[in-house]
């Protein structure tokens, strides 16, 4: 049966691994195809984002707007239980804020509040407004403060607001969001998360951050920033040695904080995550996928949640495989996945995050559109 195959997933593996210590062993899953669970007739958009918060609850945050006409689609933003029963929703259009025309991000803080941003013009929004703004809500959806606005960014040096933000992550420790800023942006940019107030900025290698031809919100060929050429343009050139580009590239995409104090960054389609100091000292690079085939691979990163956070996960966008690797020794155990719609499978494998037993959740985009739950399987011998 196809679903056994995923039962300790290496059978799949055994052909992606990039390294082997011997002896190792890495976490294992097996696909949930009953998660989730939506009201009667509801149907899902492109899914964006995926977090889990500290009740091991999963949220996610889809684009009604990709919905078909047709059908009823669900609001943007969706609660669940642990495996996959539905609790509540609700986002969209209110009063004192700026709702995103293509909603990109969730993350849910230490405090219970719902952090969110976008990534219009993209992502199927049908308009060409700029999505430049972070938002925070209760978790029962009560509007508390906005960064930044509809169109407002003034560029990767601007610290008053973000530009199509990849990803955000608020660190209990300090109290700070930090957001891959993005897909106009190239650059990590940190703000209090009580109020709002700008803390510090880089870009890659650690460097003062810098626009390109790219930025501003439009990419080099006149569409959405991020966006590939279309058909007939040459094909990225994939850089296979050295340190790779010296600025962060569109978009600069994952991004979250150990509990020791590590950034760690995704540079989508330079095929890298970047790591640095809380203050933006840089302190190293990991490879994912670098020889493509495509010329994006490493979208998200999230840890395994022991103490240590002995293992990084990484959603390989392009190459619809999730990465798992040693964190401390940056060592890639092993890969799984390949695009496709069955349970297990990826079709625009965009987010990824994990519960406090070492369940994940991946999020999909276009044409994959759904949610997935692997219910961790322990530790297996790698082959």
């Amino acid at each position: 049966m196809r679903s056994n195959r995923f039962l300790a997933v290496f059978g799949l593996a055994g052909l992606l691994i990039a390294q082997n210590p011997s002896g190792r062993k890495a976490p294992a899953f097996e696909p949930d195809p009953a998660f989730p669970r939506l009201p009667d007739n509801w149907v899902l958009g492109n899914v964006a984002g995926i977090t889990v918060d500290r009740h091991d609850n999963v949220w996610l945050i889809h684009r009604p707007r990709t919905v078909a006409a047709d059908k009823t689609a669900a609001p943007p933003v969706i609660e669940f239980g642990a495996t996959g029963k539905y609790l509540q929703s609700w986002g969209g259009d209110g009063a004192g804020f700026d709702w995103p025309d293509s909603e990109h991000n969730i993350f849910v803080d230490h405090k219970d509040n719902v952090w969110i941003s976008g990534s219009s013009p993209g992502g199927q929004s049908k308009t060409d407004r700029s999505d430049d703004m972070l938002l925070k809500f209760t978790n029962t959806g009560k509007f508390m403060l906005q960064v930044g606005g509809r169109n407002a960014s003034l560029g990767s040096k601007d610290p008053k607001s973000v530009n199509k933000p990849g990803d955000l992550f608020v660190s209990a420790k300090s109290n700070e969001v930090y957001l891959s800023d993005g897909y106009g942006n190239r650059r990590v940019i940190v703000f209090d998360a009580d109020t709002g107030a700008f803390k510090r900025m880089w870009g890659a290698f650690g460097k003062p951050p810098e626009d390109d031809a790219g930025s501003g919100g439009r990419g080099a060929s006149g569409g959405p920033a991020g966006v590939r050429p279309g058909r007939g343009a040459a094909a990225p050139v994939l850089e296979t040695e050295g340190d790779g580009p010296p600025n962060f590239a569109s978009p600069v995409h994952g991004i979250v904080v150990s509990n020791d104090n590590i950034v760690y960054v995704a540079d989508r389609s330079n095929r890298r995550v970047q790591m640095f100091t809380t203050e933006g000292k840089y302190l190293g690079q990991l490879f994912v996928n670098r020889a493509g085939p495509s010329p994006d691979s490493v979208s998200s990163i999230a840890l395994s949640p022991d103490k240590d956070q002995q293992f990084l996960y990484m959603a390989d966008f392009g190459n619809s495989h999730i990465v798992v690797a040693d964190r401390k020794k940056l060592a890639i155990l092993y890969q799984f996945g390949i695009r496709g719609s069955a349970p297990g499978d990826f079709q625009g494998l965009h987010h990824l995050a994990l519960d406090s037993k070492n369940n994940l959740y991946t999020a999909e985009v276009a044409p994959g559109a759904r949610a997935q739950r692997f219910t961790y399987k322990g530790e297996k011998p790698i082959p």
